[in-house]
C-alpha cells in the first residue's frame, strides 16, 4: 500500500518478513488485555487484528475499546508460547514507540463488536456501523462486493451492455404496493420508486439494442420476512431480443452455475437444470419453489380414495406422502406432526403403518376398503414399516399447500435435506391467470407483460385458466432466485390479455401508456428474467436471515433504525410538496 502519515501497512498483512522494520498501523482497538501488569492491545483495521505491545507502563493507559488510533513501532517475533494460530499476525507483534489517538471511543458500546451476533437484531440495526465491525458481518459485505463484480464480469462476457435506469418513475399496477414520492413542481401528481425496471428493459429492447443488463434496485411496499427485505432490494435485470425461453433459460443456467460453483465448495446442480412445470411442481412438492435436496414427493390419492366414506376425505382433494421405515418411530414423534399440522391450519394430520402381516395400523384403516388398501399399496410401493401421511381439503389449491409444508416439515424432522448441496430447478409453464373469489374475475398469476402460450390463438380459444404463459422461475434449495419470462411484444395479443384481466383498452392506455406506444412502433420478440442478488448472496453465505448481506437493511416492519426512517417531516416541506396530513 502506499505509504502516508497515518499507516504504511495494513494490520492484517504484518507477517514474519518484517520483523526488525519499523512500521505505521493505524486501526481501531479490539481488545485491551492486562497479562501480569503488562497491557496488550488488539488494533484491528478492515484485512486483520495485530497484536501491540509497549514497554512504556503509560503508554496505553486510559484507551477504551473501538477507539481509533495511529501506532508506530518495531515488528517483533512473538514467544512461541503466545503463538494465535487463530490470526494470520498470531506469530508477531508490534513494539509500540510511539501512539496517537485519532478518536476516542466512548467507555460504554451498545455491545461488544466480537460477540455482536447475539444481540438482538434492532440493537444490530440501529448500531449498524458497530456491527458491521464484527469479522463475520464484514465478510458478508466483502463477499457481496466480489459477487456483484463478478455478476458484471460474467454479462458483459456475454456482450450485454449495462444501462441505468430511471429511479423516479410513474406508478403501475405491477402486483405490489408502490412507493409513491409527491412532486412539488406538478401539483397533485406523485412519481413512483420502480418496482422493477420492467417498463424500461422492454423500451431498451424497442430502442433496438440487444441485450442489457444492470443491477437494477427494485423498491416494494410489502412486508419483510427471512428471505425477503421490504422497500428495497437488488436484482441483476437482463434482456435479450431475438429470443425464445430456451435462450434464455440456458444464460439463467450459465450464470447460476458459474456463480454458485466460483463462491462455494457445495455440490451444485448440474446443466441443465431440471425443468418442472408449474402443474407438477405444486401437486409432487405442494409449492411452486420445491426444496429438491429433500427426496420426499407428493403422491395425489384423489382418485384411490374416490368412494371413500370417510367424512374428511368424502368430496375432497387427497394428497399423500409415504416415508419408509419409520414405522416403529414413538407416538410423540407423531404427535409432534400433528401439533405442527394444527398450527399451520389444517384440522388434523391423518396416517397409517403398513406391518409386517400386510395390515394397516392406525385410525383411519377401519373406514378403508379392502380394495382401497391394495390401491394404496400399489399407488404409494408401501413396504413394511411404511408409513402413509393424508392431507386433505375440499380445495386443490389448499391441498397442495398443506401437503408441501408437511412435505418440508417431514424433511426437517427426518433430516434427509443434504445442506451441502445446491439443488437447482426451473418451474415453468406457468399459468396465464387464476380465479380472484373476491374479486369475482380473473387475475394475472405473474407478470402480465408475458406472452401466452399459443398466442393470440389461446386467448381466444381457450378458458382463461387453461392458458399457459412463457413465464419461469429459478429455484434453488426452496428459494426463488429468479423470476423471468418472454414479454408479449404484440398490441393486438396485449389489449386481448388484459382484457380477459377486466382490463379494457383506455385502462391499458392510461396506466402502461409508454409500452403501449412504443408498440405501435415495432417491437422485436424479446425476454429475460431478473435473478435477485441479496437471495443468491444469502445462500452463498449459508444464512437465514436476508439482513446480513445487505449493507445498511430495514428492520421486518419496513424501519431504518439507524437513520431514523420513516421520520416526520416539517409543515414547510409538506406544504412544498401540496400535501395535508390527515389524521
Amino acid at each position: 500500500m502506499e505509504i502516508n502519515n497515518y499507516r504504511n501497512i495494513y494490520c492484517g498483512h504484518v507477517n514474519e518478513n518484517m520483523i526488525a522494520k519499523t512500521i505505521k498501523v493505524s486501526g481501531w482497538i479490539e481488545n485491551i488485555r492486562d497479562h501480569g501488569g503488562v497491557l496488550f492491545l488488539d488494533l484491528r483495521d478492515m484485512y486483520g487484528t495485530l497484536q501491540l505491545v509497549s514497554n512504556d507502563d503509560d503508554m496505553f493507559k486510559g484507551l477504551t475499546k473501538e477507539s481509533v488510533i495511529h501506532a508506530e513501532g518495531i515488528v517483533r517475533k512473538r514467544d512461541e508460547e503466545t503463538f494465535n494460530d487463530k490470526i494470520s499476525t498470531g506469530t508477531v507483534e508490534l513494539l509500540v514507540s510511539k501512539l496517537d489517538v485519532l478518536s476516542k471511543c466512548k467507555n460504554e458500546l451498545p455491545f461488544e463488536i466480537l460477540t455482536s451476533k447475539q444481540v438482538s437484531e434492532d440493537v444490530r440495526l440501529k448500531y449498524r456501523y458497530l456491527y458491521l465491525r464484527n469479522k463475520e458481518a464484514k465478510e458478508n459485505i466483502l463477499f457481496r462486493s466480489k459477487v456483484i463484480n463478478y455478476l458484471r464480469e460474467k454479462m458483459t462476457s456475454l456482450d450485454f451492455v449495462e444501462f441505468q435506469t430511471p429511479i423516479l418513475t410513474a406508478s403501475s399496477p405491477e402486483g405490489a404496493r408502490d412507493y409513491i414520492v409527491p412532486s412539488r413542481r406538478h401539483k397533485g401528481k406523485f412519481y413512483a420508486l420502480p418496482q422493477a425496471p420492467q417498463m424500461f428493459k422492454q423500451l431498451i429492447m424497442v430502442s433496438g439494442f440487444d441485450k442489457y443488463f444492470q443491477i437494477a434496485p427494485c423498491f416494494r411496499d410489502e412486508d419483510g420476512r427471512s428471505d425477503r427485505t421490504p422497500g428495497e432490494f437488488y436484482q441483476l435485470d437482463f434482456e435479450m431480443a431475438f429470443v425464445n425461453e430456451e435462450d434464455v433459460l440456458k444464460i439463467g443456467e450459465d450464470i447460476f452455475y458459474d456463480v454458485f460453483t466460483r463462491f462455494s465448495n457445495k455440490e451444485v446442480s448440474s446443466k441443465p437444470f431440471r425443468r418442472i412445470t408449474y402443474k407438477d411442481s405444486m401437486l409432487k412438492y405442494g409449492t411452486d419453489k420445491p426444496d429438491l435436496r429433500n427426496p420426499l414427493e407428493i403422491i395425489d390419492l384423489t382418485s384411490s380414495l374416490a368412494n371413500t366414506t370417510f367424512k374428511p376425505f368424502v368430496n375432497a382433494i387427497v394428497r399423500g406422502i409415504v416415508v419408509h421405515d419409520i414405522g416403529t418411530k414413538s407416538n410423540s414423534w407423531f404427535n409432534e406432526l400433528v401439533d405442527y399440522a394444527s398450527s399451520i391450519g389444517m384440522p388434523g394430520i391423518g396416517y397409517i403403518t403398513l406391518e409386517e402381516n400386510g395390515t394397516f395400523k392406525g385410525p383411519i384403516d377401519k373406514f378403508l376398503t379392502e380394495e382401497e388398501r391394495k390401491s394404496l399399496i400399489d399407488t404409494c410401493h408401501l413396504k413394511t414399516n411404511s408409513v402413509l401421511f393424508f392431507i386433505a381439503n375440499k380445495k386443490e389449491l389448499k391441498a397442495s399447500l398443506f401437503a408441501g409444508k408437511i412435505r418440508d416439515e417431514l424433511g426437517k424432522k427426518l433430516n434427509i435435506i443434504d445442506n451441502n448441496q445446491f439443488a437447482f430447478c426451473i418451474v415453468n409453464d406457468f399459468p396465464m391467470y387464476e380465479w380472484d373469489e373476491e374479486e369475482e374475475k380473473y387475475v394475472f398469476t405473474h407478470n402480465p407483460f408475458s406472452m401466452p402460450q399459443g398466442e393470440m390463438a389461446s386467448l381466444i380459444n381457450k378458458k382463461p385458466d387453461e392458458i399457459l404463459a412463457y413465464q419461469y422461475d429459478f429455484v434453488c434449495n426452496g428459494v426463488e432466485l429468479a423470476s423471468g419470462a418472454i414479454r408479449n411484444h404484440d398490441l393486438d395479443i396485449m389489449k386481448k390479455a388484459f382484457e380477459i384481466a377486466g382490463y379494457d383498452e383506455e385502462v391499458l392506455k392510461d396506466k402502461f401508456s409508454s409500452l403501449y406506444t412504443a408498440f405501435e412502433y415495432g417491437a422485436p420478440p424479446h425476454g429475460g428474467m431478473a435473478p435477485g442478488i441479496d437471495r443468491i448472496i444469502m445462500l452463498l453465505r449459508d444464512t437465514s436471515n436476508i439482513r446480513e448481506v445487505i449493507l445498511f437493511p430495514m428492520n421486518g416492519n419496513a424501519q431504518d433504525l439507524m437513520m431514523n426512517a420513516p421520520s416526520f417531516v416539517t409543515e414547510e416541506q409538506l406544504r412544498d410538496v401540496h400535501i395535508k396530513v390527515r389524521n
